[in-house]
């Protein structure tokens, strides 16, 4: 796979090697895509909720103070 490359330590690199091994991906590569993926999907879910809890705490706050109904 051609794409963007990013520079890491030869250390975090054989970590990564070990990894990719040892939960059986084909390569480095795959095992890598598949960490940032599920990494990134979990912050930007726990970004969308607490976006969601802060929206209705300002929209109870709006209540209370009766700027809406």
């Amino acid at each position: 796979m051609l794409g963007p490359k990013i520079k890491i330590t030869k250390e975090l690199l054989e970590k990564v090697k070990l990894a990719a091994e040892l939960s059986g991906c084909s390569s480095t590569d795959e095992f890598i895509a598949n960490v940032l993926e599920r990494e990134a999907d979990k912050i930007n879910n726990q970004a969308k909720k607490q976006q969601a809890e802060d929206s209705a705490v300002i929209k109870n706050r709006l209540k209370g103070l009766g700027y809406i109904d």
